[in-house]
């Protein structure tokens, strides 16, 4: 049993067609990163899911079961956009309405329970409004799992974070994941998503292109021999005579061998050739990568 099961979802805004017969599959437990361009269907397919608005047609299951179910949306934590905080009130008194809004029998224990799972016990005193962007998306998911969520939908809560501020977060979302529960997340920071999901949804023009698991991911980017010489032009044209593909980075501060049996192998060639090597290893394109060159059209190169 998967925990999303949906299959040839439409949904159409008056003349405008949003998702195309989007297929998608989110396993139980996983960390599942669901990546798209701007407009490509990503917030339209979780709004769906977690019933802020109808479908058009196809079908929406969560644990086997249809979406709309009572005891499943019970079951269910979201954060999408911002949270809905009173700005004048303690990150306390608005999780305690939260847990009231929920009929959680022991309310303070509860959220005492979600703030530490936060990291946010320290910040209960605080005024909603005084919290820093980080701190409001960590409230966010804290109202998501009031109740024992099992399944968490969360849209881009890693954007605009500050380096300690997507740790904290990539640290939280690992625990939630570890604790049995599901996480669909949303989020344009592919290299921070690429560090905590377990399985991946590319979706364009409101239709999945592409899923895979982050072990398909990690053998679908190609690796290559990187190096850097005091001759940059000499040592390219030079490695173009014995090897297949050599690129530059982006920055061009690097040159790509993708064909080297070895990074020995390009050193020896470019000795050979009166070229000395300053700095040598062995990459892989990532996530971001992979995903640009989809989108543009080059496959998993």
């Amino acid at each position: 049993m998967n925990a999303i099961e949906i299959r040839n979802l439409c949904k159409n805004f008056g003349e405008k067609q949003a998702l195309v017969g989007l297929n998608m599959t989110v396993p139980m437990g996983s960390i599942y990163g669901f990546i798209g361009e701007n407009g490509s269907g990503k917030s339209t397919t979780e709004k769906i899911i977690c019933g802020l608005i109808h479908k058009t047609s196809g079908e929406v299951k969560i644990y086997d079961r249809e979406h709309t179910d009572a005891d499943v949306r019970a079951n269910m934590g979201v954060l999408i956009e911002a949270p809905g905080c009173f700005p004048n009130l303690t990150v306390w008194n608005n999780l305690m309405i939260q847990a009231t809004n929920l009929s959680i029998k022991d309310k303070a224990n509860a959220v005492r329970k979600v703030l530490t799972m936060v990291r946010m016990e320290g910040a209960a005193g605080n005024k909603f409004k005084n919290c820093s962007l980080g701190m409001k998306q960590r409230i966010g998911i804290a109202m998501a799992l009031l109740g024992s969520s099992k399944l968490l939908v969360l849209d881009e809560p890693i954007n605009g974070l500050d380096a300690d501020g997507m740790r904290i977060m990539r640290e939280i979302l690992t625990d939630i994941a570890k604790s049995g529960a599901t996480v669909l997340i949303s989020s344009h920071i592919l290299g921070e998503l690429e560090k905590i999901a377990t399985h991946y949804g590319i979706i364009r023009g409101g239709k999945m292109i592409c899923e895979m698991t982050a072990d398909e991911l990690e053998s679908s980017c190609p690796r290559f021999v990187a190096l850097k010489t005091s001759d940059m032009k000499k040592a390219k044209e030079t490695l173009k005579e014995k090897f297949k593909r050599v690129e530059e980075d982006e920055q061009k501060e690097y040159l790509r061998v993708y064909d080297a049996e070895n990074p020995e192998q390009v050193v020896k060639y470019l000795y050979d050739n009166s070229i000395i090597v300053n700095e040598i290893w062995v990459d892989k394109i990532g996530l971001e990568e992979y995903y640009i060159n989809l989108m543009n059209g080059k496959g998993e190169a």
